[in-house]
């Protein structure tokens, strides 16, 4: 059948045809029938086997070696943990019912699958499926079985799915780390000079020159002179979110990878729908950066640096001072990292000395398995000794460390620093 004007025709996929499992059930009946009758010379038995033979001529003989199929995806950008759909067209086979299931490929979950009736040339369907890890990924194949109404003969159809960016899962984060010093661009945080915000900031005598729609009517009266009331003006602020990519331990899809992925993806979603300007540096066996910026596209630049950052460490590389151009002067420097890697600490000292305030969100929930015996248990006790060492000399500097599991929301270790303001400071 011709496809509409201006649409092209679906791709054409061979058909496999064979014994459908029904048919193998009734061959295996009629032979039964047929050998019990010759063994034991009783007709009878042969008769219980000719509705089974009568079925099985129905085989049909005008079955087509090829189908139409076009699969379609609205995009090719997921999310892991959110459920996408495959849209599926079937062209041709139309007295064939047909039935449509996706065998998955690691880490994505399908849906029940689909049945589609006969009687229809063109058939439609669309069918379920959840990507649970980040990356590029292949969906699998899609299996169209198709079966003929007496369900004698069974055709087969294998297509493969298209490949996705599936971009790791923003982690839950409600509210915003504020500096007390902003730059002066339009925002949606109160700053500490007046201007033309929202926010009551207080009331001052009038000047020549302001605003009458501002004159404070209970103060003027209270004073005997004109009163005005001054509001907080509203500035955006820079933010820098650092993903340190050296190291991945822990369990696959909870390692410290994912953790540092979806917490520097849940950053870059919750500023930038503050209209904060957000840059971010990759610092993996290269270092990759984009400036801070604003709106949609921004965000989807940065979610693709993300997904295009190799993780990893290159012993070649000496990486302790992030470069300038990424970094504006005043900006808050949110880094997620496992702080397993002795150049990124020293990347992090520098930029505190460089005056930067400088949050980071300890993102390590695995240590070194151990072998056995007193000396496997002194190493890892040693080792922990030197990961709170190192978190106590980051804070003694003026870098506060938390923990985020990975599980809860970020606003719970983040809480001492959103609900006030950050006095920004050398």
């Amino acid at each position: 059948m011709a496809s509409p004007a201006g649409q092209e025709e679906p791709p054409q996929f061979p058909v496999r045809w064979g014994l459908s499992p029904h048919a193998r059930r009734l061959l295996t009946l009629s032979l039964a029938g047929l050998i019990i009758a010759i063994i034991t010379r009783r007709p009878e038995f042969a008769g219980l086997a000719a509705p089974a033979l009568l079925l099985l001529a129905s085989w049909r003989t005008d079955r087509p070696r090829q189908v139409g199929v076009r699969v379609s995806m609205a995009s090719v950008v997921v999310v892991e943990g959110v459920q996408t759909s495959v849209g599926v067209e079937i062209s041709g086979l139309a007295d064939f019912g047909a039935a449509l299931v996706i065998d998955p490929a690691e880490t994505v979950t399908a849906a029940a699958p689909v049945i589609l009736p006969s009687g229809m040339p063109t058939r439609t369907a669309r069918l379920r499926l959840t990507p649970m890890r980040w990356g590029r990924r292949s969906l699998g194949v899609l299996v169209i079985t198709f079966t003929d109404r007496s369900r004698v003969s069974e055709g087969t159809v294998r297509v493969s799915l298209p490949f996705v960016n599936c971009r790791p899962r923003p982690a839950q984060l409600t509210g915003s780390i504020v500096l007390s010093r902003l730059p002066s661009r339009l925002g949606e945080h109160s700053a500490r000079v007046t201007g033309d915000g929202a926010e009551f900031a207080g009331v001052r005598e009038f000047v020549p020159g302001d605003r009458q729609r501002r004159i404070n009517w209970p103060a003027t009266t209270r004073h005997g002179t004109l009163h005005l009331s001054t509001f907080a003006a509203e500035r955006t602020q820079n933010l820098v979110v650092i993903a340190d990519e050296t190291a991945d331990v822990g369990e696959p899809g909870a390692s410290t990878l994912d953790l540092v992925l979806r917490g520097a993806a849940g950053a870059v979603t919750r500023y930038l729908a503050a209209r904060d300007r957000v840059g971010l540096i990759i610092h993996a066996r290269s270092l990759s950066w984009v400036g801070p910026g604003q709106g949609q596209r921004h965000a989807s630049r940065l979610l693709d640096l993300m997904m295009a950052s190799p993780g990893g460490w290159d012993r070649g590389v000496s990486l302790t001072r992030l470069p300038r151009a990424a970094l504006p002067p005043g900006a808050l420097i949110l880094v997620f990292s496992p702080l397993l890697d002795a150049l990124f600490i020293e990347a992090l000292r520098d930029l505190r000395e460089r005056g930067f305030s400088v949050i980071v969100v300890d993102v390590l929930n695995a240590e070194p398995s151990p072998a056995g015996g007193r000396l496997s248990q002194l190493t890892g006790r040693i080792w922990r000794l030197e990961q709170e060492a190192i978190r106590f000399s980051l804070t003694q500097i003026g870098v506060p460390v938390v923990h985020w599991d990975g599980i809860s929301s970020l606003d719970e270790p983040l809480a001492p620093y959103t609900r006030r303001v950050v006095v920004a400071r050398r």
